[in-house]
């Protein structure tokens, strides 16, 4: 266990299970008292982590909850430094199937909530004179996915929110990113592939659409938000970092291109 938080108050959003229970841990392991806010009643447990998280029933979406959650963790801690913006939601419904409500409820957990967690806890960290911020937006800013218009919009909303708060709150010493995560090993993803008739084939073809030549895993994406939480990335605001093995880097070809066609073109000047 390291040191990098000693004496830091951080709070992570949706951290009961996946990328944001990954995210807590390792803030707890580097010192730093996690709060974990969530809107499910009983937190799971994790076997793999000796981490003590403190978790307190939040809804991002309900303005009078966040500011009870935030009054709650200052009453007893004094302060909050780390401010990681995690919960989130999908609905996977092509526009026409979408109906207003998904809408709706997909802006108020993935934009709504981040913009009022930072809303009263911004104030916070004025008080302090320093800050960190980090979203969890997504690579769906960049390039989307079939059937996932709201989740790209409001994830992209996300970016902006983050450009925003590092311009408004950069002069009060706080800063502000965002990390854009890929295909990520979750227990939501995992069911995704065991739905799938061929599940070698799906975890295969995943896999290629990595330059890495794999998926992530929760810690991976807790790794970026841990540096950019810590004084090691003092220097950083405004940023979208993706951990997503060089996916959104990846011009897309088709399967065709074998190693003899490539021997071809690679003769071929234009």
């Amino acid at each position: 266990m390291g040191n990098k938080l000693s004496g830091k108050v951080a709070v992570v959003t949706g951290g009961n299970r996946g990328i944001g229970r990954a995210i807590a841990e390792r803030l707890a392991a580097e010192e730093a008292v996690v709060v974990v806010g969530d809107v499910s009643g009983e937190p799971t447990t994790s076997k793999s982590s000796a981490s003590e998280l403190i978790f307190l029933q939040l809804d991002v979406t309900n303005q009078e909850s966040v500011r009870s959650f935030v009054d709650k963790v200052l009453q007893r801690f004094g302060k909050i430094d780390i401010l990681v913006n995690n919960a989130g939601i999908v609905v996977h419904k092509s526009i026409d199937e979408q109906t207003v409500e998904d809408w709706d409820r997909m802006m108020a957990v993935n934009l709504r909530g981040p913009f009022l967690m930072a809303k009263y806890v911004a104030p916070e960290m004025r008080r302090t004179g320093s800050g960190a911020i980090v979203n969890i937006g997504s690579v769906e800013a960049f390039m989307v996915n079939p059937w996932h218009t709201a989740y790209a919009a409001s994830k992209a909303g996300v970016h902006g929110l983050t450009l925003g708060l590092a311009v408004d709150l950069g002069p009060d010493g706080i800063r502000c990113n965002t990390v854009c995560p890929g295909w990520i090993d979750t227990d939501l993803n995992r069911a995704y592939v065991e739905m799938h008739p061929d599940r070698s084939l799906i975890e295969r073809e995943l896999g290629q659409l990595h330059p890495v030549g794999r998926i992530g895993c929760p810690k991976e994406v807790a790794n970026a938000v841990l540096w950019l939480a810590s004084e090691e990335s003092s220097f950083v605001s405004g940023e979208m970092i993706a951990v997503d093995g060089a996916r959104t880097r990846k011009i897309s070809l088709p399967p065709i291109l074998d190693e003899e066609y490539r021997a071809k073109l690679s003769k071929l000047t234009v």
